[in-house]
Parts: C-alpha cells; sequence; structure tokens
C-alpha cells in the first residue's frame, strides 16, 4: 500500500478527530520539552537517588491510574470535552511546578499531582476517538493521534535539549504552558460530543462508590482484563526509554543533553514517516497478530542495547539508534491494535471507563518500569537488566497469542474479506 493511499481515510473523518489530534501535538511537543530529561536532572542535577527518582515516576503513574478512573468515568457521565479541558486547566500548575522542587519529597508531591490532573485526559480522548470514527477505520484514527503525538514529541525533544543546555528547569516550565494551550483550543475548537450516560441522573450515581462499581465492571470485563495485564508488560518496556536508557546512553557513551535529544528525534520521526502506512498494512489482520509481532520488535530493541555493552563508540550509539528505531516500530503497532482491540471488545455505553482500565495498566506498568530499572542501576547489576527486558518481552508475544482465541472476530479486526484473505 502507497504513502498516500494508507491516509486516504482520513478524508472522512469527523473535525472533532482533528481537532483532538492537533490539541494531542501541543501538549505532547510539552512532554517531548522534559522527556527524557526529567530523570537526568533530578538524577545527575538535584542528586536524588536513582531509585527514589524512580519512585517518584511510580507515584506518577499511580496518580495517572487514579485520574484515569475518574475521567473515564466522568467521559461517560458528563461528557468527553469537559472532562479533556478539566484535565489540562490543572496540568498547566502541576506541570510547572516540577520547576521548583528540591527535594525528593518535593519530587513525589510534584510527580503526584502532575499524574492526577493529567491522568483524566487519556480515556476521554479516546472514547471521543471511538465514538465518531467506523470500527473498521478506527486504528487509522488512532495511528493519526500518535502521528500528531510524536510529531509534536519530534519538535518537543530538539527544543528540550536546548533549553536543557541553556536553563534547566526551564523545561518544566514549558511544560507547563503547553497544556495551558491545550486546554484554550479544546475550550474553543472542539464540539461538545454527548457522552452514552450523560442523561444519567446526578446524586448516588456520581459518589464514589457507584464511580468504583462502574470501573469494576470495566475490569471484570474477561477480554479488557487480559489486555490490561499484558499492557503492563508493554508499559515497562516503553518506561525504559524515559528511564534507564537515556542513563545508560549517557554514562556508557558519554552523550550530552543536546546529542541524546538530537538521537531521541528518532523515535518521533520513525512514527511520524512509518505509523499510518504500518498500520494500513496490517489493517486486515487480526489485531493480536499484529500486537504480537509488536512484542517481537520489543524483544529486538532491548538486544540492540545487550550488545551495546561495551561496544565502541560509534557502534554502541549506533546501536541505541537501533533500540530507538526497533521499539519504536514496536510501539507504531502496540499503541493503536491494542486501544482499537479494547474500543471494540467493550460496550459503547461504558467505553470511557473500558480504555481507562488499558490506561491504568499501563501507568501501572509506567510507574513499575523505572523502580526495577533503577534498582537494577543502584545495585550495580544493570547489565543484567537488558536479557530480563528482551525475555519479558518474547512473553508478552506469547500471551498475546494465547489470547487470540477469546477475542471474536468482529473485536479482533477481521473482517469477511480479512477472513477469505487469510484462511484461503
Amino acid at each position: 500500500m502507497s504513502f498516500r493511499a494508507s491516509f486516504a481515510d482520513l478524508r472522512e473523518f469527523d473535525r472533532a478527530v482533528f481537532v483532538v489530534a492537533a490539541a494531542r501535538f501541543v501538549n505532547v511537543l510539552g512532554s517531548g520539552i522534559v522527556y527524557p530529561f526529567a530523570t537526568l536532572y533530578f538524577y545527575g542535577e538535584v542528586g536524588i537517588a536513582f531509585t527514589l527518582v524512580g519512585t517518584g515516576l511510580f507515584a506518577n503513574s499511580v496518580a495517572t491510574a487514579g485520574g484515569n478512573v475518574v475521567g473515564g468515568y466522568l467521559a461517560d457521565r458528563w461528557g468527553r470535552k469537559p472532562v479533556m479541558v478539566t484535565s489540562m486547566a490543572l496540568s498547566a500548575p502541576t506541570l510547572a511546578a516540577y520547576a521548583l522542587v528540591t527535594t525528593a519529597p518535593g519530587f513525589i508531591a510534584a510527580a503526584t499531582a502532575a499524574g492526577l490532573a493529567a491522568g483524566l485526559f487519556a480515556p476521554a480522548s479516546q472514547a471521543m476517538v471511538a465514538d465518531l470514527t467506523p470500527d473498521a477505520d478506527r486504528e487509522q484514527a488512532y495511528g493519526l493521534l500518535k502521528v500528531a503525538s510524536n510529531a509534536g514529541f519530534g519538535s518537543g525533544f530538539v527544543v528540550g535539549g536546548v533549553l536543557y543546555g541553556i536553563a534547566q528547569t526551564a523545561v518544566f516550565v514549558a511544560d507547563g504552558l503547553t497544556s495551558g494551550v491545550v486546554a484554550i483550543l479544546l475550550a474553543v475548537a472542539l464540539p461538545r460530543v454527548a457522552a452514552a450516560g450523560e442523561e444519567t441522573p446526578a446524586g448516588a450515581e456520581s459518589s464514589l462508590a457507584a464511580t468504583l462499581r462502574e470501573w469494576s465492571r470495566a475490569v471484570t470485563q474477561p477480554t479488557i482484563l487480559a489486555l490490561a495485564v499484558l499492557n503492563v508488560g508493554f508499559a515497562i518496556a516503553y518506561a525504559q526509554m524515559q528511564s534507564t536508557v537515556p542513563v545508560f546512553a549517557e554514562e556508557t557513551f558519554g552523550l550530552t543533553s543536546e546529542q541524546l535529544g538530537t538521537l531521541y528525534v528518532l523515535n518521533p520521526l520513525v512514527i511520524v514517516v512509518f505509523q499510518m502506512p504500518a498500520v494500513a498494512w496490517v489493517k486486515a489482520w487480526r489485531r493480536t497478530r499484529g500486537l504480537a509481532l509488536s512484542a517481537g520488535f520489543w524483544a529486538a530493541s532491548f538486544v540492540a542495547i545487550v550488545l551495546a555493552q561495551g561496544a565502541p563508540f560509534l557502534l554502541g550509539v549506533g546501536l541505541v539508534g537501533a533500540f530507538l528505531v526497533l521499539r519504536t516500530v514496536g510501539e507504531i503497532l502496540h499503541a493503536p491494535l491494542i486501544t482499537a482491540l479494547a474500543s471494540d471488545a467493550g460496550t459503547v455505553e461504558e467505553r470511557g471507563s473500558q480504555l481507562s482500565v488499558l490506561e491504568v495498566a499501563k501507568r501501572l506498568g509506567f510507574g513499575i518500569g523505572p523502580v526495577v530499572g533503577g534498582a537494577f542501576f543502584d545495585y550495580g547489576v544493570e547489565g543484567l537488566l537488558w536479557p530480563a527486558l528482551v525475555g519479558m518481552s518474547l512473553l508478552l508475544g506469547v500471551g498475546v497469542l494465547s489470547l487470540e482465541r477469546r477475542v471474536p472476530p468482529s473485536a479482533n479486526g477481521r473482517g469477511e474479506a480479512a477472513d477469505r484473505g487469510l484462511d484461503g
């Protein structure tokens, strides 16, 4: 399939999908300015132990998971737009507060507040896109969000590398400012899209107990629960790009922040160029098969880091670049496929809550990843981390394939034409 053909379906998308994509671009521009320099700053400059930095990132993930639960529920009850605007408005000051952190307790507190505010956004935005997109085009819609996000990331990496070299805390202020811009953009340009449960009266249904009961029904949906468990593992792999790999590259090869930021542009560049063609290429596949292929690319990426240990400078930096490319291909396949699979496996009425389960699992993995990776570094056995991650990635592939028989073909992305093509 040609590059142009892979974008053909975008012409039919609702305008709100493009507004959400634009908001993602600006918001993730801010995240890219900070990422991956936050770990370097708090570990190398502030002097917080790597394990405590990992603990702060874990607190951020736990808080984000809590925000996902509330955001998914409120998106189903109040509507997608109010939740998205509220999330970004609260994120602006909480993200900027990182610039004031000088101690480990302060870092953990700031990370918790920022995570709770940001967590409201993802399930609401994903549910809105699913509401406005036909089942057959849902991978392309989520792929569009990935392209927007990573175009923002790429710009942010370069800007962040420059800002970090001039004034390190400026990256956190810039991150907060972008969230404020997104709140305004969404409030002005995003149309109101009714949530399935907006007619539900207030009162008992808006209580914390009711919220938890609503969310627990999504958790106990077998396919959603299985996908959530797998998403924990994928997120542990994701987290290494932010936490352990930058430290490995700096300590092993002496890369500066500007060099590291430039190298990390490979991640968004690969996504912007290949995201839509890759999703179009696997459109006729079972989604579980595409996820298994994703796990294989993750395993290959960590093999590259294994080989980089002790390698000469140019070869080692090249292998770090290979890690970024391989894990990015895995990301290209993983993110839209698992979100589309969860969107179709659940119910429309509880879509926000069900997608929040996937986000909670991802945040749990994002929290576990830095803590585990940091412990390997703090105890001087970081060389064992990368083979362990290779094994985990292969197990994820096995887990995805074992789930395949439980997923109905209608939710697994296989129409009649795909069945004929694959089954002959």
